[in-house]
This record gives structure tokens, sequence and C-alpha cells, in this order.
């Protein structure tokens, strides 16, 4: 697959996935937090981790309503977080990394989540995936983030030739045109839950079959 190929599919791509049922982070950011505040993305993005994404958009609905900004929110007791935010995983972890982190961000960054990839890596616990979460969905910057089914689909696909989502980043970062890079995790996640599945994708329904090289597949439908 080429870039010719990637403008082609991707209208198709983006009308197939809009009839999909399926929660992804981005749609809970989007449709819940208009303002697209990068401190309510940030915060979203680690409660998200190992958590499904319908409890992710309840806990954070939660926590938001005592506190939406970096002070107020410093404020409240790590046991208050943790009631907030239950039964999202590591609850307990990540309610104390919650509060770590607004301390950090008021000692600082003056109370601003930053708005570069390098800065966002140091805020502990923050890693590639929501660094680039933070960037595209907070900033509206240019970034690419690359999640198991970004990975897993373009090298399916044959669009990349990568052994891990970081390599992923870096050869779509060379190769994909920066007009897709917003939105490409959101699509290929709700694609990858519905249509292209790890195992058995279903071929059979998908837009863009015609376009993939089914690098892997060995069984579809």
């Amino acid at each position: 697959m080429d870039t010719r190929a990637i403008h082609k599919l991707w209208p198709q791509l983006k009308k197939q996935v809009s009839g999909l049922d399926v929660p992804w982070l981005e749609s809970i950011v989007q449709q819940s937090f208009r303002d697209r505040n990068p401190f309510k993305v940030l915060i979203s993005c680690i409660l998200s981790l190992r958590t499904q994404d319908r409890t992710t958009g309840a806990a954070s609905e939660r926590l938001f309503n005592l506190a939406s900004d970096v002070k107020t929110m410093s404020r409240l007791s790590v046991k208050t977080i943790e009631k907030a935010i239950y039964p999202v995983g590591f609850y307990k972890v990540k309610a104390l990394r919650i509060k770590e982190l607004c301390n950090t961000l008021i000692e600082n960054y003056n109370s601003k989540v930053p708005d570069d990839l390098d800065e966002l890596m140091k805020l502990k616990g923050v890693g590639r995936k929501t660094a680039n979460l933070v960037i595209t969905l907070g900033y509206q910057k240019p970034g690419i983030c690359v999640d198991t089914h970004v990975h897993r689909i373009t090298n399916r696909w044959g669009y990349v030739k990568t052994k891990t989502p970081e390599q992923t980043e870096f050869a779509l970062r060379e190769k994909l045109p920066q007009e897709y890079w917003l939105e490409i995790n959101g699509l290929l996640v709700a694609f990858g839950q519905g249509i292209c599945r790890p195992i058995s994708p279903l071929c059979s329904k998908c837009a863009i079959e015609k376009y993939c090289g089914k690098v892997g597949v060995t069984i579809h439908r």
C-alpha cells in the first residue's frame, strides 16, 4: 500500500467507522469535554489505562464534577479521588498519581499541561501514547498516537513494516501525510474493534478491503 491508496481509502474508512457503535477515548473526550481542555484529556488518558472506555468516561465525569482544573484537583485528598474514579483499573495507584501530577504541574509548569511531547513524557506515568493524545486531542497539534490497533492494522495493510508501536509511530511520521495524523488513532481503534479484529477480521464487511495487503492474516470472514 502506498500513500496514493491512503488518500483513496481514508474517506471510505471514515464513513464505515461513523456507522460503528464502538466507544473510544477520543469520542469520550470530544463528546463530554467540548472545550478540549488539555488537563481533562491528560487525566482521562491516565484513567483509561487498562480500563474500558465506558468506565473511564463515567469516572472522568465524576472526578471533573469535583475539580475541573489543576489547582482545584490538587486540593482533593487521595481518598476523595479514589472514591470518584472507582472502579477504574488500579484506581488507588491512579489516584495517587493524579495527585502527584497536579502538584508537579503547579510547581514546574505554572499549573499548565505542557504542549510539548518531550515535556509531557517527563511527567510520571505519561508515555508516548498518552503524550500524543494530549498533543492531538488537547491542543489540536500534529502528533500520531499509536496503540495496538494502529500498530497492527497499518502493518496488516502493508503500509509499514515494524515490530513495535513506537517503531510504527516513527514510520508513520515519515510516511503518513500530516493531514491524517490527528484522526488515525481514533479511526483505527474503532475500526480495529469493529471490523479489522486481531483474529479472524471481518474482511467481507470491510469497506477498504481492496486496498489491504492482509499481511499476516491467515483466517478471515
